[in-house]
């Protein structure tokens, strides 16, 4: 079986995020990158799906050079080959953008199984997997926590709502979303380490047909802090119905 997992480097959680002079993106220069959370579950979903089944994990990740570090990582931590996707505009792509990108350089390795995570910790999309899925004319499900492999194809375990479950069959080529959680991450053996430096990491650039750019942004900047007080006068019925409403219709918390 060869499993394709879709990996997206983004900034550190705990890193302090500041926006560029220009005002139309971050200030990256003292950043530090790392794997995107949600995609950790989907490769360690990978690695045990190959440890039980056999086969191959391939890594696929698209930004600039820097990037690099992120697959080493993931070779590190048991995958077989990684592609590198150049892509130093990710952030003027739209989500079809991204996805195509993907698209182009998945369709040539003929998957089995293409694993991404939920969703990213820096946009919070959760829509590149599906898009994907669809580009590729692959059946797909999402918020996966467990997958077996059947006589048949798949069977997988998906959360729903509420605390409720959903078990579904599926066919072979597929796309899954993993849902974090699902799996205790593995960290990255010294012998891993040392493996890594000898696995195959492939460049591509991306095909003309998916160069165009979609997004433009105009401006990016945090959250302007206002406070606003208003008296509110009558009777108490008439405040308390005056309360209702500004709750149900302008802070809609009811």
């Amino acid at each position: 079986m060869k499993i394709l997992v879709a990996i997206k480097q983004v900034p550190e959680r705990d890193a302090q995020i500041h926006v560029a002079a220009d005002g139309k993106w971050i200030d990256e220069s003292d950043l530090n990158y790392t794997i995107n959370e949600p995609d950790a579950y989907a490769l360690e979903e990978a690695l045990q799906l190959k440890e039980k089944n056999g086969g191959e994990v391939v890594v696929v990740c698209a930004g600039p050079e820097r990037v690099t570090s992120t697959l080493r990582e993931a070779l590190a931590k048991g995958a077989d080959r990684a592609i590198h996707i150049e892509a130093d505009d990710l952030g003027e792509r739209d989500t079809l953008g991204v996805a195509q990108i993907l698209a182009d350089a998945m369709k040539a390795e003929s998957p089995d199984l293409i694993l991404t995570g939920l969703q990213s910790d820096d946009l919070g999309l959760g829509q590149t997997g599906v898009v994907l899925a669809e580009l590729l004319g692959m059946p797909h499900a999402t918020l996966i926590m467990h997958v077996e492999v059947t006589g048949s194809g798949l069977k997988v375990k998906r959360e729903l709502e509420d605390g409720w479950f959903q078990h579904v069959e599926m066919p072979l080529p597929a796309l899954l979303t993993i849902q974090s959680g699902g799996n205790k991450l593995r960290y990255a053996t010294l012998m891993g380490i040392k493996k890594a430096k000898t696995k195959e990491t492939k460049t591509v650039t991306p095909s003309a047909a998916a160069g165009a750019q979609a997004i433009a942004l105009e401006r990016v900047y945090l959250p302007e802090k206002q406070k606003k007080t208003e008296m509110l006068t009558g009777s108490p019925a008439e405040v308390a119905a005056k309360i209702v409403e500004k709750l149900k219709f302008e802070v809609r918390v009811i």
